[in-house]
């Protein structure tokens, strides 16, 4: 199949065209003065509306799922094929760039508009589908989207508030989709092979290597703890130092710590302090409850757990030298997910053969690739990013990295589909 992949001139046209799609749908905002689209909005609809227009453009068969997808599906040689699922998000944080979800779901669309104009079909189906939430921007819940096709949503979703107090369940309604059909928007294991995902890489490692393009070994595990040092507000003044009980200084010897000895753990592994709240907070008293936050993120999961305690030992140690009590409480978790082997393979090879280096490197952002991978296996590709900006509006892409990914990313399409 090499010989007919994508010339420089169709990868050329191919990025100018997802360049000014995502310029497009940067325009469909729920604000003027910046980006934001959010699950189950009039603004995420016209999106959708638009992506399916496009869709069918390239040849799709197209529909809007129970969960508010928008999906299409490309035949393969034979009808009722197994299907290779392309995909990313087209929901946005609050003044968010125009690239992060948008530039995968476009650039998936190009792959099967070159299948389609050059009037090639492969043994497997090409599925896109644009999932309406993967960011958790209106109802702090994340991967709705995703977890529809995988079946996964809990009960308890569809009576989750948003910060007006408008349920999942009632949004839905108000955009003409039903709650009680949710369960419909889940695929059959035998449908799907595999999901591969173009997305920014929201980070600086390919432009630091001078690559545009990467692929992903797996998605960071993460976990959040909610961590306290209770020590005794005193006189500023009026205590000596050697008496002193001061949760602060705990905190900032702990901190100190926590980024020396995550370094030590690997180059992979990351550890942020990311809120620090003192009481009693006043300028002439020491400081004598310490409250603050603890991410630990890792592409896999027993080198985090094994630096976490490390961490936690560190901070009981530190309390109990200086006469204070530590406390953490994890409140989020999620594992690490690998990406496939095979798909990072033939990611590889495609784009060894379109900038003449494969870089594989980690995930510390999530993706809607998190909740596919619990049924399918899943491959990642990264595209470069201007100093590694993202969830901002300078956010910024090349076109000529978008011109060898969407290359990559067909030809992994068609080797994939040829096994």
């Amino acid at each position: 199949m090499n010989e007919s992949l994508m010339t420089l001139s169709e990868a050329q046209a191919a990025a100018a065209r997802v360049m000014t799609r995502c310029d497009a749908l940067a325009e469909i905002s729920e604000t003027p003065d910046g980006l934001m689209r959010v699950y189950l909005s009039p603004e995420q609809m016209r999106a959708n509306a638009l992506v399916g227009e496009w869709m069918a453009a390239a040849g799709m068969r197209v529909w809007q799922d129970a969960v508010g997808n928008i999906c299409g599906r490309y035949e393969g040689r034979e009808a009722n094929a197994p299907a290779l699922l392309l995909g990313s998000h087209l929901d946005t944080v609050r003044n968010a760039g125009r690239y992060d979800g948008m530039l995968g779901v476009l650039s998936a669309i190009e792959t099967v508009q070159w299948l389609h104009q050059h009037d090639l079909r492969l043994p497997l189906a090409v599925e896109i589908v644009g999932f309406g939430d993967e960011e958790g921007t209106r109802f702090g819940i994340t991967l709705l989207g995703s977890r529809g096709i995988t079946g996964s949503w809990p009960q308890s979703w569809i009576t989750h508030p948003d910060g007006n107090g408008i349920t999942v369940a009632q949004a839905m309604a108000d955009v003409g989709l039903d709650a009680t059909k949710i369960a419909t928007a889940a695929r059959q294991v035998s449908d799907i092979v595999a999901y591969l995902e173009l997305h920014i890489e929201q980070g600086p490692c390919l432009e630091q290597e001078d690559l545009a393009l990467g692929v992903v070994t797996a998605i960071n595990g993460a976990r959040r703890l909610d961590c306290c040092f209770s020590g005794e507000a005193g006189h500023a003044g009026t205590v000596p130092m050697t008496h002193r009980k001061d949760a602060l200084a705990a905190a900032a010897e702990w901190m100190v710590f926590v980024e020396q000895t995550t370094r030590e753990h690997g180059p992979q592994l990351v550890a942020t302090v990311g809120t620090l709240h003192c009481a009693p907070g006043a300028v002439n008293v020491i400081p004598g409850e310490v409250k603050f936050s603890l991410d630990v993120r890792s592409p896999e999961d027993a080198p985090l757990e094994a630096l976490l305690s490390t961490l936690l030992t560190q901070a009981e140690a530190i309390a109990l030298r200086r006469g204070l009590r530590f406390q953490a409480e994890e409140y989020y978790r999620i594992n690490a997910t690998a990406c496939d082997a095979s798909l990072q393979q033939a990611l590889s090879a495609a784009v060894e053969n379109v900038q003449g280096r494969s870089l594989a490197l980690p995930s510390g952002a999530g993706h809607d690739a998190i909740a596919i991978a619990e049924r399918w296996p899943v491959g990642m590709l990264f595209v470069r990013c201007d100093r590694g900006i993202s969830h901002h509006p300078a956010e910024s892409v090349m076109e000529a990295d978008v011109a060898k990914g969407v290359q990559a990313y067909l030809q992994a399409v068609c080797d994939i589909a040829q096994r």
